[in-house]
């Protein structure tokens, strides 16, 4: 799972992939260039932590999420459109992380002489936008081509596509992203190959500074999360040892670090879940899609568990934490034998018996 940190020049976004992530980079990139920085994360989950208090494991492996600093958008790339480099890396992301400006600096002036977050939302929503017309329009025009033709697949499925696409079109041409448009699976499957921009999901970050009120925004897009949090603040928390932040955060009365619930926010963005795999020798989190099954959730474990499985012993995480043990739980009747069809929900620890 990678998420791009993208935003305007002077949006504070390279501050927050150091808050999030501790890795040193430059904080000031110059407009215009192609620069990526990519670290991996882990998900803050209080239930490992938990869990390792009960197993006393040898190792604690953690959920992660992959956060690249992305440099080069600066609201000029509708006119030229986006370089083939920039989208190459904007195309390999699962989703964005936008940070918008809403603090004032007089000493870092905007670009566009003033702030307004909903300006700024909309200029990256146009780079996008414009960008995902232009290749859904180049698609139209060899499906009208192939069509005309005929000779290599069925015209009834060839129409089907051309009518596809000719709904992402005027969706595109009224100024909307892509994530207002609601595509079946089958859609989905015949855009499986084309990555469009502003149909990836996002968080839009208002960035302020530490004194600076929260204002509430909605968001502006389906399949868009919104988060105020102050970048500047968070990166000096994460830059101090955990007894001085916490001393630091109570001066100034914060509870939970705002990345905490921005991790916590990118994890549920993309529809993850975590379950478990817990005892003495590991407690690991591991990254499944929501609504995926138990044979599915083998797989992510290893691939020989996927085709072998047998079964799966499973028992809630609220329930592990009630008995203290697997042992335990099977005896008050909490553990259940599932098969493959068995949907895995969020906080399952699991127990896969399969053969190979």
């Amino acid at each position: 799972m990678q998420l791009g940190i993208i935003g305007l020049p002077q949006s504070g976004k390279t501050t927050l992939f150091k808050a999030l992530t501790h890795v040193d980079v430059p904080t000031e990139i110059s407009s215009g260039q192609l620069e990526v920085h990519t670290a991996v994360v882990d998900v803050p989950d209080p239930r490992v932590d938990q869990l390792v208090q009960l197993y006393k494991p040898k190792k604690i492996v953690r959920a992660k999420v992959t956060y690249a600093d992305i440099a080069g958008l600066d609201g000029s790339a509708g006119k030229n459109g986006l370089s083939g480099a920039l989208f190459n890396q904007l195309a390999q992301m699962d989703g964005f992380v936008h940070v918008v400006r809403q603090f004032e600096n007089a000493s870092v002036p905007h670009q566009a002489g003033s702030i307004d977050p909903v300006r700024d939302i909309q200029t990256m929503d146009t780079e996008f936008i414009l960008n995902d017309l232009v290749m859904v329009e180049r698609r139209l025009e060899r499906l009208r081509e192939e069509h005309r033709r005929g000779v290599t697949r069925d015209r009834a499925l060839i129409q089907q596509d051309i009518d596809l696409f000719e709904r992402l079109q005027a969706v595109l041409e009224q100024e909307l992203p892509l994530r207002h448009y609601d595509f079946t699976p089958e859609e989905d499957k015949t855009l499986a190959s084309f990555q469009f921009l502003s149909r990836k999901p996002q968080i839009i970050v208002f960035n302020q500074s530490e004194d600076q009120p929260v204002i509430p925004y909605e968001s502006p897009h389906p399949h868009t999360r919104v988060i105020s949090l102050p970048a500047k603040l968070e990166m000096e928390i994460a830059e101090l040892d955990p007894e001085d932040a916490a001393l630091f955060m109570q001066e100034y009365g914060i509870t939970e670090p705002s990345l905490s619930r921005l991790i916590s926010l990118s994890y549920d963005l993309l529809g993850l879940q975590s379950f478990f795999t817990a005892g003495e020798k590991e407690v690991h989190a591991w990254t499944l899609r929501k609504g995926s099954n138990a044979r599915e959730a083998a797989g992510v474990i290893h691939t020989d568990m996927e085709k072998g499985f047998i079964r799966a012993e499973v028992v809630s995480f609220e329930d592990i934490i009630t008995y203290g043990s697997t042992a335990e739980a099977r005896a008050k009747g909490r553990l259940r034998v599932e098969g493959k069809n068995y949907i895995v929900q969020d906080g399952d620890i699991l127990e896969i018996r399969f053969n190979i």
